[in-house]
């Protein structure tokens, strides 16, 4: 190896480290606070605490790894660009693709690591850490009620309003549901005004005394008729003791690991068998619904004990032919079978849409693992060519523009992954998607700095845009012609129409009619006061200025409704997602009836439009059916367009035509 690709693969290496543990670190301590609830207050040891962040860890790998190498190559390619470290570089015939060539295999072998991390080592992680989370649930202190909500403590729910005392153990407002009956409900409660717990904070028998307190049990008769009533038993207490045992819960082993189906769990092998299984699952499950249904329409027993006549037909209603007693049993029959089958379809519909996204979940998470080892190569050429572009190192700016690409990286693959787990496209898709969004912006990032360029030449855009919505000079002057201009200002309307008259038909220099001229129309001059005042004005021209008045009045009319209708449409939709459908169907009909205005009066401004040049005398420049129909969706951009241009023509027609 190279001094020049020691150097810059040791000070990358030095700021990718430092960068991946302060982010880690940061992560572990979101991770803990995020899980909190779930370590507080259950007398858990370092140990279990240690090992609960260590399976933590793995599965912060997919986001650690692709920030840290986003903002370390920013950092330190900003920092030998800062430093004119690259510049010295360029001067010896070093590019930046040879400066990045070391970086870049250590990437490489950095992504295919990942690959196997995501792979081996995450699944493991994913696997113990859930099983330690559940283990952990089921551990509860003795003395761990909280108020203000219900405690699961042995066979009884507890809730309690305030808890005093040195120990918490008086407690006010004591609401219990003893669950200690075969029977599944709540049909013992308690309610007491005040209750003690006498027991230690260490023993395995709660004690609570309750005082000034309601016994309630509901009583079930096995006569089902006497249930009707709702017998029950009530009782007063002045004091009443309850003990729950809790050695079974507080002997809960935390190592046991008993469960390993979820999605995240699983290697690629195991997910690619997975998934198969579950698509021949779902295959079969297409084929029972459907055997269901057909069975249930009996069409297989239709010609059984039934003899029909041979070459004969009925045009009439098949319901006549059954007797008047019968005829509302089949009615009824026929209903009460549409209605099951809806039903049937209606449950199916909800386990068919919870197993597709079971699938798409294992879809997603197969790709992720080869997501992540290219997403690592992927945003080094963003970073590392944007940090050669913006020329700052450090922890400042290079911060920013990474959490801001980042953040996108990552906007983009949560939008794409819960779209794809409810089937809105594919799971490919969704597990591909933010890398793909990112994949163009290196390829642009690397050619820039590889040529030297700005990361964006705005120049390019803007200018191509001022010429498309900017309208055209109506008149090209000179320095000199600009001053005659001006001058021509001071003059007064006869002044300037004796300008244009003095003319000569034959005079090659026409700027002084024209300059003229354009501080006439400038000054909104009616043409009929231009006509008035000796100046040979056609009337087509005149006509033609009506008409050009009626187009920007239609087209403006277009395009409000066309705005009002796409905006109803677009409330339509929100309203239809919210679940507002009255507001969804009135914004609709609202829509649809915009539209309709819209289109008619699109129809009217082409007619006027044409109609305008044929007034003119320019037959050829009329809108093409096609094209007026093709860019109906693009219609503000066909106004700015059109308005510009019709105003364009017709003051050169002006121009040429008064005299």
């Amino acid at each position: 190896m190279k001094i020049l690709d020691r150097y810059i693969l040791i000070t990358f290496l030095r700021t990718f480290f430092s960068v991946f543990i302060i982010f880690m670190f940061i992560f572990v301590l979101q991770g803990v606070w995020l899980y909190i609830s779930e370590l507080a207050g259950k007398d858990l040891d370092v140990s279990v605490t240690a090992k609960f962040i260590l399976y933590y860890m793995p599965k912060l790998i997919p986001l650690v790894v692709p920030l840290t190498i986003l903002l370390s190559s920013i950092m330190v390619f900003g920092n030998f660009a800062e430093n004119y470290e690259f510049a010295a570089m360029k001067s010896t015939g070093i590019s930046l693709q040879r400066a990045m060539r070391s970086l870049s295999v250590f990437i490489v072998a950095l992504g295919i690591a990942c690959f196997f991390f995501a792979n081996n080592v995450i699944p493991w992680g994913e696997y113990n850490f859930y099983n330690l989370r559940r283990n952990i649930a089921k551990v509860k202190p003795a003395l761990a009620i909280a108020e203000g909500q219900f405690n699961e403590i042995g066979n009884i729910n507890i809730k309690v309003d305030k808890k005093t005392g040195d120990r918490g153990q008086y407690l006010e407002n004591v609401l219990i549901h003893d669950k200690s009956s075969a029977r599944l409900g709540n049909y013992k409660v308690i309610v007491s005004e005040k209750g003690e717990l006498k027991s230690s904070e260490d023993s395995n028998v709660l004690q609570l005394e309750l005082i000034n307190g309601n016994y309630y049990e509901e009583i079930i008769d096995k006569d089902i008729r006497k249930n009707i009533n709702r017998p029950h038993a009530k009782s007063y207490f002045d004091s009443y003791t309850i003990n729950v045992d809790l050695e079974i819960l507080n002997d809960e082993d935390l190592d046991e690991k008993n469960y390993k189906g979820r999605h995240n769990m699983l290697s690629i092998d195991q997910l690619d068998y997975t998934i198969d299984s579950l698509k021949g699952q779902r295959k079969e499950d297409y084929k029972n619904l459907s055997r269901t249904l057909y069975n249930r329409t009996t069409y297989a027993a239709l010609n059984l004990n039934i003899n029909t006549e041979k070459d004969s037909s009925f045009t009439g209603n098949v319901i006549d032919l059954f007797p008047a007693n019968k005829k509302g049993q089949i009615i009824n029959l026929a209903l009460n079978s549409a209605n099951s089958t809806n039903q049937i379809i209606d449950s199916n519909k909800k386990n068919f849409e919870g197993k597709s996204i079971h699938l798409n979940k294992h879809i997603i998470a197969f790709h992720e693992k080869f997501v992540l080892a290219i997403a690592c190569i992927i945003l080094f050429f963003v970073g590392a060519p944007l940090g050669a572009l913006i020329r700052k190192g450090g922890l400042g700016l290079p911060i920013v523009i990474a959490v801001v690409l980042f953040l996108t990286y990552h906007f983009f693959g949560i939008f794409a992954r819960n779209s794809a787990e409810k089937g809105s496209f594919s799971p490919i898709i969704g597990a591909w998607l933010s890398t793909a969004v990112m994949l163009p912006l290196s390829i642009y990032l690397t050619t820039r700095a590889t040529n030297d360029k700005g990361v964006f030449q705005f120049d390019a855009i803007i200018v191509p845009l001022k010429r498309l919505f900017t309208p055209k000079n109506k008149l090209q002057l000179s320095e000199s012609e600009t001053k005659s201009y001006n001058y021509y200002k001071k003059y007064t309307v006869e002044e300037l129409v004796n300008v244009i008259k003095e003319q000569g038909e034959f005079d090659l220099d026409k700027k002084p009619k024209e300059i003229a001229l354009h501080n006439l129309l400038n000054r909104n001059i009616p043409l009929e006061n231009l006509k008035k005042e000796g100046l040979e004005v056609d009337d087509k021209l005149i006509k033609g200025r009506d008409l050009l008045k009626d187009y920007k009045d239609y087209s403006k009319t277009s395009l409000v409704s066309f705005l009002i209708g796409g905006a109803l449409l677009g409330l339509h939709f929100i309203c239809k997602n919210n679940k507002l459908p009255e507001v969804a169907d009135a914004s609709l009909s609202l829509s649809i009836i915009a539209f309709i205005f819209f289109a008619i009066y699109v129809v009217v401004d082409a007619f006027v439009y044409s109609k305008f040049y044929k007034t003119i005398g320019q037959k050829s420049k009329r809108i093409n059916p096609i094209v007026l129909i093709l860019s109906l969706p693009l219609y503000p951009l066909k106004y700015i367009i059109l308005r510009n241009k019709i105003t364009y023509d017709f003051y050169q027609s002006c121009i040429s035509n008064i005299k």
